[in-house]
Protein backbone atom coordinates (compact mmCIF):
# COMPACT_ATOMS: atom_id res chain seq x y z
CA UNK A 1 0.00 0.00 0.00
CA UNK A 2 1.26 3.43 -1.21
CA UNK A 3 1.09 6.20 1.15
CA UNK A 4 0.78 10.17 0.98
CA UNK A 5 2.32 12.31 4.04
CA UNK A 6 -0.10 14.91 4.81
CA UNK A 7 1.15 17.21 7.93
CA UNK A 8 3.36 14.41 8.89
CA UNK A 9 0.62 11.99 9.31
CA UNK A 10 0.94 8.84 6.48
CA UNK A 11 -2.36 8.37 4.71
CA UNK A 12 -3.21 5.16 2.86
CA UNK A 13 -4.02 6.54 -0.74
CA UNK A 14 -7.01 3.95 -1.55
CA UNK A 15 -9.75 3.81 0.64
CA UNK A 16 -12.80 1.88 1.05
CA UNK A 17 -15.77 4.00 0.57
CA UNK A 18 -18.83 2.31 2.29
CA UNK A 19 -21.63 4.89 1.09
CA UNK A 20 -25.15 2.95 0.39
CA UNK A 21 -23.06 -0.15 1.98
CA UNK A 22 -25.68 -1.21 4.93
CA UNK A 23 -26.09 -4.12 6.87
CA UNK A 24 -24.19 -7.39 6.62
CA UNK A 25 -23.22 -6.91 3.24
CA UNK A 26 -21.23 -3.64 4.81
CA UNK A 27 -19.61 -5.42 7.81
CA UNK A 28 -18.47 -8.47 5.49
CA UNK A 29 -17.25 -5.54 2.78
CA UNK A 30 -15.29 -3.99 5.92
CA UNK A 31 -13.98 -6.95 7.12
CA UNK A 32 -12.74 -8.74 3.59
CA UNK A 33 -10.81 -5.08 3.06
CA UNK A 34 -9.05 -4.93 5.78
CA UNK A 35 -7.99 -8.77 5.66
CA UNK A 36 -6.65 -8.33 1.87
CA UNK A 37 -4.75 -5.22 3.28
CA UNK A 38 -6.71 -1.78 2.80
CA UNK A 39 -6.36 0.05 5.47
CA UNK A 40 -8.30 3.47 4.85
CA UNK A 41 -12.00 3.13 5.51
CA UNK A 42 -14.41 5.95 4.98
CA UNK A 43 -17.85 6.54 6.12
CA UNK A 44 -20.44 9.16 7.39
CA UNK A 45 -23.57 9.67 10.02
CA UNK A 46 -25.67 9.68 7.15
CA UNK A 47 -24.88 6.90 5.27
CA UNK A 48 -26.38 4.99 8.91
CA UNK A 49 -23.86 2.36 8.44
CA UNK A 50 -21.17 3.04 11.19
CA UNK A 51 -22.05 0.45 13.56
CA UNK A 52 -21.86 -1.96 10.75
CA UNK A 53 -18.47 -0.50 9.76
CA UNK A 54 -17.20 -1.01 13.38
CA UNK A 55 -18.04 -4.43 13.52
CA UNK A 56 -16.55 -5.05 10.43
CA UNK A 57 -13.46 -3.36 11.87
CA UNK A 58 -13.42 -5.39 15.21
CA UNK A 59 -14.41 -8.93 12.66
CA UNK A 60 -11.13 -8.43 11.28
CA UNK A 61 -8.57 -8.33 14.10
CA UNK A 62 -6.56 -5.81 12.79
CA UNK A 63 -4.84 -3.62 15.07
CA UNK A 64 -7.00 -0.49 15.52
CA UNK A 65 -3.51 1.71 15.18
CA UNK A 66 -3.18 0.74 11.78
CA UNK A 67 -6.62 2.13 10.64
CA UNK A 68 -6.94 5.21 9.19
CA UNK A 69 -10.67 5.32 9.86
CA UNK A 70 -12.69 8.66 8.86
CA UNK A 71 -16.33 9.78 9.33
CA UNK A 72 -18.29 12.66 8.54
CA UNK A 73 -20.84 15.17 10.81
CA UNK A 74 -24.33 15.52 8.63
CA UNK A 75 -25.28 18.90 7.92
CA UNK A 76 -27.68 19.12 10.68
CA UNK A 77 -25.95 18.38 13.34
CA UNK A 78 -23.35 21.18 12.77
CA UNK A 79 -24.38 23.48 16.15
CA UNK A 80 -21.63 22.97 18.48
CA UNK A 81 -23.59 20.89 20.54
CA UNK A 82 -24.93 18.49 17.91
CA UNK A 83 -21.20 18.28 16.36
CA UNK A 84 -19.85 17.17 19.70
CA UNK A 85 -22.88 15.05 20.74
CA UNK A 86 -22.81 13.30 17.33
CA UNK A 87 -19.67 12.36 17.46
CA UNK A 88 -19.55 10.51 20.44
CA UNK A 89 -22.45 8.79 18.88
CA UNK A 90 -20.75 8.21 15.73
CA UNK A 91 -17.50 6.60 17.79
CA UNK A 92 -19.93 4.75 20.05
CA UNK A 93 -21.54 2.78 16.67
CA UNK A 94 -18.17 2.66 15.55
CA UNK A 95 -16.48 0.99 18.49
CA UNK A 96 -14.17 3.16 18.84
CA UNK A 97 -12.64 6.02 21.01
CA UNK A 98 -11.42 8.10 18.53
CA UNK A 99 -11.49 9.10 14.49
CA UNK A 100 -8.62 9.73 12.48
CA UNK A 101 -10.46 12.19 10.63
CA UNK A 102 -13.55 14.09 11.38
CA UNK A 103 -14.91 15.98 8.24
CA UNK A 104 -18.04 18.55 8.04
CA UNK A 105 -20.11 16.84 5.16
CA UNK A 106 -21.17 19.47 2.83
CA UNK A 107 -21.51 23.27 3.58
CA UNK A 108 -24.12 24.62 5.59
CA UNK A 109 -24.39 28.62 5.29
CA UNK A 110 -27.13 28.36 8.35
CA UNK A 111 -24.33 27.75 10.77
CA UNK A 112 -21.23 29.51 10.98
CA UNK A 113 -18.13 27.81 10.12
CA UNK A 114 -16.48 28.64 13.01
CA UNK A 115 -19.19 27.32 15.33
CA UNK A 116 -18.68 23.93 13.43
CA UNK A 117 -15.07 23.48 13.20
CA UNK A 118 -14.93 25.18 16.90
CA UNK A 119 -16.43 21.79 18.48
CA UNK A 120 -14.75 19.88 16.02
CA UNK A 121 -11.19 21.24 16.95
CA UNK A 122 -12.24 20.28 20.67
CA UNK A 123 -12.83 17.02 20.26
CA UNK A 124 -9.45 17.31 18.16
CA UNK A 125 -7.67 18.35 21.89
CA UNK A 126 -9.25 15.89 23.72
CA UNK A 127 -7.92 13.00 21.79
CA UNK A 128 -11.70 11.71 20.42
CA UNK A 129 -10.62 13.21 16.58
CA UNK A 130 -7.01 12.87 15.07
CA UNK A 131 -7.77 15.29 12.29
CA UNK A 132 -10.30 17.82 10.84
CA UNK A 133 -11.65 18.63 7.40
CA UNK A 134 -14.23 18.91 5.05
CA UNK A 135 -16.25 17.63 2.78
CA UNK A 136 -17.71 19.01 -0.99
CA UNK A 137 -16.11 22.85 0.02
CA UNK A 138 -14.59 25.29 -3.01
CA UNK A 139 -11.36 26.58 -2.28
CA UNK A 140 -12.39 29.90 -1.02
CA UNK A 141 -14.50 27.53 1.77
CA UNK A 142 -11.73 25.97 2.40
CA UNK A 143 -9.28 28.97 2.71
CA UNK A 144 -11.99 30.19 5.25
CA UNK A 145 -12.39 27.12 6.79
CA UNK A 146 -8.28 27.13 7.43
CA UNK A 147 -9.11 30.27 9.21
CA UNK A 148 -10.78 28.55 12.21
CA UNK A 149 -9.06 25.19 12.33
CA UNK A 150 -5.97 23.20 10.71
CA UNK A 151 -7.74 21.66 7.66
CA UNK A 152 -6.05 18.62 6.89
CA UNK A 153 -8.42 17.36 4.16
CA UNK A 154 -11.53 18.32 1.32
CA UNK A 155 -13.36 15.20 0.35
CA UNK A 156 -15.01 16.05 -3.40
CA UNK A 157 -16.08 14.36 -6.49
CA UNK A 158 -12.99 13.45 -8.63
CA UNK A 159 -12.09 11.26 -11.47
CA UNK A 160 -11.06 11.49 -15.12
CA UNK A 161 -14.26 13.22 -16.42
CA UNK A 162 -14.46 15.33 -13.36
CA UNK A 163 -11.29 18.28 -13.32
CA UNK A 164 -10.40 19.92 -9.69
CA UNK A 165 -7.71 21.62 -10.77
CA UNK A 166 -7.80 24.94 -8.21
CA UNK A 167 -8.07 22.39 -5.46
CA UNK A 168 -4.98 21.01 -6.20
CA UNK A 169 -3.51 23.54 -6.64
CA UNK A 170 -4.63 24.81 -3.29
CA UNK A 171 -3.43 21.47 -1.51
CA UNK A 172 0.26 21.71 -2.60
CA UNK A 173 -0.01 25.22 -0.98
CA UNK A 174 -2.01 24.16 2.09
CA UNK A 175 -0.52 20.49 2.56
CA UNK A 176 -3.66 18.94 2.69
CA UNK A 177 -5.15 15.83 1.35
CA UNK A 178 -7.88 15.71 -1.45
CA UNK A 179 -9.80 12.76 -1.03
CA UNK A 180 -11.79 11.43 -4.48
CA UNK A 181 -15.26 10.02 -4.23
CA UNK A 182 -16.56 8.09 -6.88
CA UNK A 183 -13.18 7.86 -8.49
CA UNK A 184 -14.60 5.52 -11.45
CA UNK A 185 -17.48 8.05 -11.92
CA UNK A 186 -19.93 5.60 -10.82
CA UNK A 187 -18.90 3.01 -13.49
CA UNK A 188 -18.73 4.94 -16.69
CA UNK A 189 -14.74 4.88 -17.05
CA UNK A 190 -15.55 0.99 -17.94
CA UNK A 191 -16.00 1.52 -21.60
CA UNK A 192 -13.36 4.34 -21.98
CA UNK A 193 -11.63 3.96 -25.09
CA UNK A 194 -8.93 6.06 -23.43
CA UNK A 195 -8.52 3.93 -20.50
CA UNK A 196 -9.32 0.71 -22.32
CA UNK A 197 -6.14 1.37 -24.44
CA UNK A 198 -3.58 2.43 -21.52
CA UNK A 199 -5.12 -0.74 -19.41
CA UNK A 200 -4.23 -2.96 -21.93
CA UNK A 201 -0.48 -1.63 -22.38
CA UNK A 202 -0.43 -2.32 -18.21
CA UNK A 203 -2.77 -5.96 -18.60
CA UNK A 204 -4.98 -3.15 -16.15
CA UNK A 205 -8.92 -2.66 -16.26
CA UNK A 206 -10.21 0.90 -17.02
CA UNK A 207 -11.28 1.40 -13.79
CA UNK A 208 -7.61 0.17 -12.44
CA UNK A 209 -6.17 2.83 -14.75
CA UNK A 210 -8.46 5.89 -13.16
CA UNK A 211 -7.51 4.80 -9.98
CA UNK A 212 -4.08 4.79 -10.36
CA UNK A 213 -4.18 8.50 -12.23
CA UNK A 214 -5.53 9.80 -8.65
CA UNK A 215 -3.24 8.14 -6.73
CA UNK A 216 -0.31 9.00 -8.54
CA UNK A 217 -1.02 12.77 -8.65
CA UNK A 218 0.42 14.48 -5.06
CA UNK A 219 -1.66 14.30 -2.33
CA UNK A 220 -4.60 12.46 -3.95
CA UNK A 221 -6.17 9.78 -2.22
CA UNK A 222 -9.34 7.58 -3.87
CA UNK A 223 -11.89 5.82 -2.00
CA UNK A 224 -13.97 3.54 -3.93
CA UNK A 225 -16.74 1.70 -2.97
CA UNK A 226 -16.59 -2.22 -3.22
CA UNK A 227 -18.50 -4.80 -1.72
CA UNK A 228 -17.13 -8.50 -3.49
CA UNK A 229 -14.36 -9.72 -2.76
CA UNK A 230 -13.24 -9.90 -6.60
CA UNK A 231 -14.28 -6.29 -6.66
CA UNK A 232 -12.03 -5.62 -3.42
CA UNK A 233 -8.91 -7.17 -4.90
CA UNK A 234 -9.35 -5.62 -8.66
CA UNK A 235 -9.26 -1.93 -6.49
CA UNK A 236 -6.60 -2.64 -4.51
CA UNK A 237 -4.62 -4.13 -7.56
CA UNK A 238 -2.78 -0.81 -8.41
CA UNK A 239 0.95 -0.30 -6.79
CA UNK A 240 2.38 -3.01 -8.92
CA UNK A 241 2.33 -0.41 -12.29
CA UNK A 242 3.16 3.02 -12.89
CA UNK A 243 1.52 5.57 -15.19
CA UNK A 244 3.79 7.38 -17.46
CA UNK A 245 3.91 11.16 -17.76
CA UNK A 246 1.92 10.97 -21.33
CA UNK A 247 -0.55 8.28 -19.84
CA UNK A 248 -1.05 10.93 -16.59
CA UNK A 249 -1.82 13.82 -19.40
CA UNK A 250 -4.15 11.74 -21.69
CA UNK A 251 -6.36 11.00 -18.93
CA UNK A 252 -6.09 14.51 -17.52
CA UNK A 253 -7.76 15.75 -21.39
CA UNK A 254 -10.81 13.15 -20.73
CA UNK A 255 -12.58 15.94 -18.67
CA UNK A 256 -15.84 17.15 -20.09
Amino acid sequence: MEHHIIKGEKVPSLGLGTWRLTGAECTRAVERALVLGYRHIDTAQIYGNEEQVGQGIQNAGVDREEVFLVTKVWTNSFSYKRTIESTRESLRKLGTDYVNLLLMHWPNPSVPLEETLGAMTELQNEGSVRHVGVSNFTSAMVEEAARHTTVFCNQVEYHPYKGQDELLEQTRDMDYLLTAYSPVAKGAVLNDRTLLGIGEAHGKTPAQVALRWLIQQEKVAAIPKAAGEEHLESNLDLFNFELSNEEMERISGLRS
